[in-house]
């Protein structure tokens, strides 16, 4: 993978994040954990280029979130539509999930992971957290995904590096 200038990127966020999935990885490459994520924000905030994460505090990457100050959000070809859903409905805490879909673990700046087979990363630095006030939140949308009451907590992380896959 080869650093890219931020500035210079030509995706059209809507459908990298609606479209076509992608992983949020949090821990280090001794201890880390994906999931699949189709909900994310990305713009600027403070004066820095920021990635809005939403995680369920049932989820096992809400822990390694808590814990670890740098996650990656990484992108896939369509190719890998089929392994974004399994990792997004299997638990790391159950499996070695990440091995079951024979995905190659990459340590990345300040000792984030994404992997090899990633066609783009964000390696984020958390800046700040909150939980989303279900008081806010209209009932039509509680009726729709939050029948289990489970909100989601929201991380903002600076992009502190952009990655692509090398082409060949």
């Amino acid at each position: 993978m080869r650093e890219k200038d931020i500035l210079y990127l030509k995706e059209n966020v809507f459908k990298i994040i609606g479209k076509d999935n992608a992983l949020l990885t949090a821990g280090t490459i001794q201890d880390f954990n994906t999931m699949t994520i189709g909900w994310a924000t990305m713009g600027v905030l403070w004066g820095k280029n920021v990635v809005i994460v939403y995680v369920r505090p049932t989820r096992h990457t809400y822990d390694l979130m808590e814990n670890h100050d740098i996650f990656t959000v990484s992108f896939y070809e369509e190719a890998f539509r089929e392994k974004l859903s399994y990792l997004g409905t299997h638990s790391g805490k159950d499996e070695d999930k990440v091995k079951n879909c024979e995905l190659t673990p990459l340590e990345v700046k300040d000792g984030g992971v994404t992997f090899g087979e990633s066609r783009l990363t964000f390696v984020c630095k958390k800046i700040y957290f909150q939980d989303l006030n279900s008081e806010e939140i209209p009932e039509l949308v509680i009726g729709k995904y939050y029948s289990r009451r489970d909100f989601h907590r929201f991380y903002i992380g600076e992009v502190v590096q952009l990655l692509e896959k090398e082409r060949n």
